[in-house]
This record gives structure tokens, C-alpha cells and sequence, in this order.
């Protein structure tokens, strides 16, 4: 990695500990306004002090996100789906490298869709941007998506995956926890960091996937709906950060949500 592109990791990945805590609320650009991001700045306000990226889309960035927010963004650029849609595979590159470079992000986010009819499409453009990223030296985060599929989070379908988005050059990559995580993350050459995916039923169970996939080999986490739609968001982002950063077993974590 060039020096640009390295800096831009130290910022997603702290030196300290290697691993990151992101906080993802891109979800309204193909669910819309979904329960309790409806107002997305709100939303993050009380949270943005503890985590370690925002991961969001140009008009939320623009419109919802103070310029004064020293926090490190990745910026999703990939988008033309919706959940009314046909396929939500149908995925592609609608924002520019450039445009990602004039909002100051330190990674771009796209999805790929492996297995499905728009395996090549999503593949192309993921190469495509990891083209762009090292002409500039912006890191590519690599979201191994499966759209409404979610029993196909196993790991011989996740190792696929991660092992395929790594090859094509990510310098990250965005999964899901599943049974043999250590799997995956073992013939995975660059950083995996964990989707929360939909809610859980508890919030012990967010904090066990957390701890489980930290422990198995993952990097950090890229949470949404588990965080901000809980009812003690702030406790539950500490929590996760003390899982992360601290290597917290789940009940010293717990001791933050009461």
C-alpha cells in the first residue's frame, strides 16, 4: 500500500488494536426510511462520539452529517436496488471516486452479490473500483451481501465470497458471522469486519455475535440496526467497543446496558 492509502486504513483500523468499531447507516438507500432512522442525523447524534467510522451514503453525508465531525467516513457508492425492486442483486457503481475524494472519505463501500444473477455485474464493478482506489489510494470495503437469502450465511458460501472480494483486490471486507467463522477469516488475506444484519431478538445475542467473531478473527464491526434501534443505543455501542478494543468477555460487556 502507498502511504495515502495506509493512513487511510490507521484512520478505519486503530493502530492500537488493529480493529475498528463502525457504525453503518446506509441502509435507507435501498430500504428507505426503516424504524428509527428516519431522521438519521438524530439518530446519531448521541452516538457518533464512541465509534470509529460512519459508513453512509452521499445525500445522508451532505444533508444529515455536520463538515465539523472528525470522524473517518465510508462512503457507499453503490446503489440502483430497493427492496420493492426485482432484484435486489441489481446492484451497481452510482457514485464517483471523484465525488468520494471531494467528501473526504477514507474508503469507498460497494456490495457484491455471489451466486446470483448479478454475480458478474457486482464482481466487475467491485474491480472496477478497486482500480479507482489505487489511482488515488482510497481503500475499497467489499460487502459480501445475499439480499433477502439469509440462510445462505454459511461458511463455505462466506469463505467464497470474502476469499473472491479479497482477490479482486478489497483492501477490506464487510460479512456476516456464521458457525466456523475461523474459516473463513483464515483463508481471508485482508481485514473482515461483521455485519449485525436485522435485528436480534436480545441484546445479549448482539453482544455474543460481537464477542464470538472478534475472537474467530474478525477485525471489528460494521453495526447498524443492533445498535440504533436499540433502546439503550449508547450502552449498546459501549459495550461493543469494550468487546472490540478491550477484548471484554460478553459479561463485563454486559455491565454497560444496565
Amino acid at each position: 500500500m502507498d502511504w495515502g492509502m495506509k493512513n487511510r486504513m490507521s484512520r478505519l483500523l486503530k493502530p492500537e488494536t488493529g480493529k475498528g468499531v463502525w457504525l453503518a447507516i446506509d441502509h435507507g438507500y435501498f430500504l428507505g426510511p426503516i424504524s428509527k432512522l428516519e431522521e438519521p442525523g438524530k439518530a446519531i447524534r448521541p452516538l457518533v462520539g464512541f465509534t470509529d467510522a460512519l459508513m453512509l451514503t452521499r445525500g445522508v453525508l451532505r444533508n444529515c452529517i455536520g463538515a465539523n465531525l472528525d470522524i473517518p467516513i465510508i462512503l457507499r457508492v453503490s446503489g440502483g436496488n430497493s427492496i420493492v425492486g426485482p432484484a435486489l442483486s441489481d446492484e451497481g457503481i452510482q457514485t464517483s471516486m471523484e465525488e468520494a475524494i471531494r467528501l473526504n472519505a477514507s474508503a469507498v463501500a460497494l456490495s457484491i452479490y455471489i451466486g446470483t444473477e448479478h454475480e458478474h455485474k457486482t464482481l466487475m464493478a467491485l474491480g472496477e473500483l478497486v482500480n479507482q482506489g489505487q489511482r488515488y489510494g482510497i481503500p475499497v470495503l467489499a460487502v459480501t451481501a445475499v439480499g433477502k437469502e439469509l440462510a445462505k450465511r454459511d461458511a463455505r458460501y462466506l469463505g467464497l465470497c470474502c476469499r473472491i472480494a479479497s482477490e479482486l483486490g478489497a483492501q477490506a471486507v464487510k460479512t456476516y458471522y456464521c458457525e466456523d467463522f475461523e474459516k473463513v477469516a483464515k483463508a481471508c488475506p485482508v481485514p473482515l469486519v461483521i455485519a449485525g444484519g436485522p435485528k436480534l431478538k436480545t441484546e445479549l445475542d448482539v453482544l455474543k455475535l460481537a464477542y464470538n467473531a472478534i475472537k474467530e478473527g474478525a477485525k471489528g464491526v460494521d453495526m447498524g440496526r443492533n445498535i440504533w434501534q436499540s433502546d439503550n443505543a449508547v450502552g449498546m455501542i459501549k459495550a461493543i467497543r469494550k468487546i472490540v478494543h478491550e477484548n471484554a468477555s460478553v459479561k463485563e460487556a454486559g455491565k454497560l446496558l444496565k
